[in-house]
């Protein structure tokens, strides 16, 4: 926000001199020095809060591309089912974040550990956070939600859904944004002393706290599930393929947007021929989720590299994404978005991409207050920042494996997290939804089969 302009009358008189008019004069200027002042603090609040709503909207604008790619990542028969699941995490993650999950990320003062103030918004909005705020962390929070229902895609109940969205938006995701996003959070680069390794944890937009942590826990979902049924042949080989739709992610502006571009872009192409190598074709799906990686890994460090550095985060994440995507194969784990590879892989590769490229001159711009901060290893800047982000990663994986982890184990063992067979061959759009999307090939034999 603009800071105000002051005008002193009593200093303005000595200046007009001995006028006799000098005293009416001075108040008259300074009372409309002090109206402009004021229309200058009023248009930079609004114009502060029109940008922080722009940027609401561009991110929970991943919401409906993720719906889309979700669409044509999953067989037409669960199309339904995998389009409402992603209505309703922004529709349950919006009432649980309001009533919990942005007072345990930023309910300022707290501890370091969970905010305590703003359940249900009350006493909002405060000195410190407006209503556009609010937004703009709750488009994050669903963000998270949106890659774990990936991870289980197709095999799910919907009350298992509706389940750990609710808890996983009101409670885990938010004390993770706290960590790391709040000014009281132990680890955040914003506080005012007692920073993590001198440092805290440079997470700009959410290479942990976003896409580790939704990667995690749809991890631990699908493992505990076990793969859908046909996934794999008798010699473990995948039999699924897929389709899906390209998403943008980027709402800042200038260096930001330059950077993660050109990440999306280097690992798009590098997947593009690094595959081509690989498998003997081009492969839209791949190149697809390879400029997902690619911006999965920027988000952390996209403020603060240059653009050539952004070109070797992108190159690295394609093959970090191939690599785990190969180990997901071998070890027959399905995700039928490659969510965890995905967004857990590239994500952690980028919280350690930022660790080793960060510019001195970009962290003291962003994050100023604190001479003498530690920047990118490879940079010169020392290890500590390294360290700050090796604990980021280990402190989110196991956070959200002991809370999700265990939420899917108990649905699991209540019988509430996988459908039953029957349903699963059928599909969830015909046994659940009452319906399908389309009605051609498969999705007739089993209509033909339920009497429909």
């Amino acid at each position: 926000m603009a800071s105000s302009l002051t005008c002193s009358a009593a200093d303005l008189r000595s200046l007009l001199g001995p006028a006799t008019n000098a005293t009416a004069a001075a108040d008259y200027i300074c009372n409309r020095f002090d109206a402009i002042s004021n229309k200058f603090i009023d248009t930079g609040y609004a114009v502060d809060n029109t940008y922080l709503l722009f940027s609401t909207y561009l991110v929970f604008a991943m919401q409906l591309g993720f719906a889309m790619l979700c669409a044509g990542s999953v067989r037409a028969k669960n199309t339904m089912n995998i389009m409402l699941t992603n209505v309703l995490d922004a529709a349950t993650g919006g009432l649980f974040y309001y009533i919990f999950g942005f007072a345990f990320a930023f309910g300022t003062p707290s501890n370091g550990f969970i905010g305590k103030h703003f359940f249900g918004l009350n006493e909002f909005p405060s000195a410190s956070f407006d209503y556009g705020y609010f937004l703009f962390q709750w488009a994050f929070a669903i963000a998270a939600a949106g890659i774990t229902s990936g991870s289980i895609a197709e095999r799910t109940q919907f009350v298992s859904y509706l389940v750990y969205s609710s808890f996983l938006t009101g409670l885990v995701y938010p004390i993770v944004s706290h960590w790391f996003w709040s000014s009281d959070g132990w680890a955040s680069p914003g506080r005012s002393d007692h920073l993590l390794f001198g440092t805290g944890v440079i997470d700009f937009a959410g290479s942990g706290v976003v896409h580790l942590v939704g990667a995690i826990a749809g991890f631990w979902g699908a493992i505990i599930e076990g793969p859908r049924i046909g996934r794999f042949d008798h010699n473990g080989h995948a039999n699924y393929g897929k389709s899906e739709t390209y998403y943008g992610q980027w709402s800042a502006i200038g260096r930001t947007g330059v950077t993660t571009t050109l990440a999306g872009c280097t690992a798009a192409l590098t997947t593009l021929f690094g595959k081509r190598l690989l498998v003997g074709h081009w492969n839209v799906t791949d190149v697809c989720n390879g400029l997902l990686g690619g911006f999965a890994a920027i988000t952390s460090g996209c403020s603060v590299v240059d653009p050539w550095a952004s070109v070797i985060c992108g190159f690295v994440a394609a093959w970090v994404l191939i690599g785990f995507n190969k180990l997901a194969e071998i070890f027959r784990y399905d995700d039928p978005l490659e969510a965890a590879q995905l967004h857990g892989g590239c994500g952690s590769w980028g919280i350690i991409f930022t660790a080793l490229f960060a510019k001195q001159a970009y962290v003291e711009e962003v994050y100023p207050g604190h001479e003498g901060r530690p920047y990118g290893l490879l940079m010169g800047g020392g290890a500590r920042l390294l360290a700050a982000h090796i604990v980021q990663i280990l402190v989110i994986v196991a956070w959200v494996s002991l809370t999700m982890g265990t939420l899917f184990w108990v649905l699991h063992k209540l019988k509430l997290l996988r459908i039953t067979e029957e349903e699963e061959m059928a599909g969830m759009d015909l046994t659940s939804h009452g319906g399908h999307a389309y009605a051609y090939g498969d999705i007739d034999n089993a209509q033909k089969e339920f009497g429909i």
